[in-house]
């Protein structure tokens, strides 16, 4: 579980919510049904529009990796690879064919996987760093979905305020029709532009940092698996794969 990205919800909101009962508003000010059908409504018919339904329902499936922690230690990761490297010197690397099951990391198990079934390792960086780069492609569009919805709910928020406006005017001389406009118009920019700032664009962000993070590891890998190869001593290859924790950050 991320704790990071619960709190950041929860205290978004509340701040929100305390800050409108300071005010001398209530939460049900807050609650307008049309409000909410015109700015999620509109803003996911946008998206829909803008994306292909596949990548919507990728957009879906990948918050998971928002609220959960799902990434490897990057300092086991560095130990599982100088143990394999170990024995990868003491017998050789096709010994290595009975331990590939034990290894959690999918991406150093597929690469050590090609190393064994002696694929050249020109290649096998080649393989990899390609993989890498569909990895962060995916994610990256992905993260563009929740930064277009960012970017059309504030606006559909302003059309909303429209729409209740206009609501008022044609119910100017029926006093108790009014209130209940303006409530439309001001609540359905306050669920745009909060939607965007508290929820669409921070969801971007999250998934972006996430994957590079996730690539920090993905290339020590990489370094780890040349250094297995080509037998390389144990303490300079732990020397190289620890270079790569200070671009990782938790």
């Amino acid at each position: 579980m991320d704790i990071a990205s619960f709190l950041g919800l929860l205290i978004g909101f509340l701040a929100i919510a305390i800050g409108n009962f300071a005010e001398g508003g209530q939460i049900g000010h807050l609650l307008q049904v049309a409000a909410a059908m015109i700015v999620f409504g509109g803003t996911f018919g946008a998206v829909l529009l803008s994306y292909s339904l596949k990548d919507i329902l990728d957009a879906f499936r990948v918050l998971k990796k928002v609220f959960t922690d799902d990434a490897f230690n990057p300092h086991d990761v560095i130990d599982d690879i100088l143990s394999i490297l170990t024995k990868a010197r003491k017998m050789g690397l096709i010994a290595l064919e009975n331990e590939i099951n034990a290894i959690e990391h999918p991406f150093l198990k597929r690469g050590l996987g090609l190393i064994i079934d002696g694929m050249q390792p020109v290649m096998v960086k080649e393989v990899l760093s390609r993989e890498i780069d569909i990895y962060e492609e995916y994610y990256k569009r992905i993260s563009k979905i929740y930064e277009s919805a960012g970017g059309f709910a504030p606006t559909i928020g302003i059309l909303g305020a429209v729409l209740g406006l206009i609501h008022v005017m044609q119910n100017v001389t029926d006093p108790s029709k009014i209130g209940g406009g303006i409530a439309v118009a001001f609540v359905a920019t306050i669920y745009g532009v909060g939607s965007a700032n508290l929820v669409f664009i921070p969801i971007a962000k999250k998934i972006q940092n996430k994957v590079k993070r996730d690539i920090v590891i993905m290339e020590m890998i990489i370094e780890g698996i040349m250094g297995i190869e080509s037998g390389l001593n144990p303490y300079f290859l732990k020397n190289r794969l620890n270079a790569f924790l200070d671009n990782y950050y938790d």
